[in-house]
């Protein structure tokens, strides 16, 4: 049985429309439920009777559920989801500096493909996509858990477990039910959609002009270093991904991100910082860094760690001298396994 988090405003209103029934309906009852975090309850609904009964024994309720919470030191709390259909992904919930406000972190997908070397989300390989719907209930979760310590879900990164551009037409869809102020109501420029460089499918996001911002996975800045720890830079290069996110600033006007893991003797050298530097002319994009986060031991067999404060202050420092705009993400949930690269299906 359908969940409301697998429909629109058009397809509600198309299945009241088709049962004999006001469609609408479907904006009131769409609202309500994204207003509640997920929840519905029929009863308060100024609708038919009709329809009522109809929604009430033709529409299911929520396909997922919590299954684990684990709260940081930090308070950024990490939540394992089950989804009916089988699996489980992990979603994060970042307390934001601003009184009242929290971030989101979501999963694309159950497991992960890519193979990168320093991400624990690659360790069990890649199970299967997550629908629109299955996206769209983590946002909820994240959404009620967010009011409960009496924060407002104020931003969403699509940067859990998967490559979100491997399941384009869902994360899309998701997208629009999310942002959409008649349903979600997050808004389209409060999401963010990490990618390992999916050139094509880059472009193609660009081309919908959805109005959100767009990061991308580099973590090295010449081929040879970045395809050992991202595979799919032998399908893109280096030259490929960047030249999309210039692409995809021109096409959109939305600046994007550079992310950039640093990894000890690995990516984190002068020379490395001034290959980045060359990669960054003329280009407004804006570079991340993020100390690496350590799941113990990569597919290869390696062992990252992170780089020293001193290495990584010579690092930056090199970039801004050469008018990089740069800053250091700072890791969130790492006591817990929920910062960047560590998240994954049964930690």
């Amino acid at each position: 049985m359908p969940s409301l988090v697998d429909h629109d405003l058009a397809s509600l209103e198309m299945d009241l429309q088709a049962a004999g029934h006001k469609p609408v309906h479907a904006l009131r009852v769409l609202r309500h439920f994204y207003a509640n975090a997920g929840h519905v309850d029929l009863e308060q609904l100024t609708i038919g009777s009709g329809a009522r009964e109809h929604l009430r024994h033709n529409i299911g309720p929520r396909r997922s559920t919590v299954t684990r919470h684990t709260l940081a030191a930090d308070g950024t709390a990490k939540f394992l989801i089950g989804f009916a259909s089988g699996g489980a992904a992990e979603a994060v919930l970042m307390l934001s500096h601003r009184e009242g406000v929290a971030a989101g972190c979501v999963s694309s997908q159950i497991g992960c493909a890519m193979g990168c070397d320093f991400c624990a989300s690659t360790r069990g390989g890649f199970e299967r996509d997550l629908d629109a719907g299955e996206i769209v209930e983590q946002f909820l979760h994240l959404k009620e858990q967010a009011a409960r310590i009496g924060r407002r879900l104020r931003t969403l990164v699509f940067m859990g477990m998967g490559e979100p551009l491997l399941n384009f037409d869902n994360v899309v869809a998701a997208i629009r039910r999310i942002g959409d102020p008649n349903l979600g109501g997050l808004g389209w420029r409060q999401m963010t959609i990490s990618t390992v460089g999916i050139v094509p499918a880059i472009d193609r996001l660009a081309e919908l002009d959805l109005n959100v911002h767009l990061a991308v996975s580099l973590h090295a800045p010449d081929d040879a270093t970045r395809s050992r720890l991202v595979p799919m830079n032998r399908r893109h290069t280096v030259a490929d991904v960047m030249n999309a996110a210039r692409r995809f600033e021109t096409r959109t006007g939305r600046t994007p991100t550079i992310e950039y893991c640093m990894l000890a003797g690995v990516n984190d050298s002068d020379e490395q910082a001034m290959l980045l530097a060359d990669l960054m002319e003329g280009f407004r994009a804006h570079v991340n860094l993020i100390p690496y986060n350590p799941i113990g031991v990569g597919l290869r067999g390696v062992a990252y760690s992170r780089p020293t404060p001193e290495r990584m202050n010579a690092f930056i420092e090199l970039l801004r001298s050469h008018r990089v705009v740069t800053h250091f993400r700072a890791p969130r949930g790492d006591d817990v396994n929920a910062a960047c690269g560590q998240l994954r299906a049964n930690s």
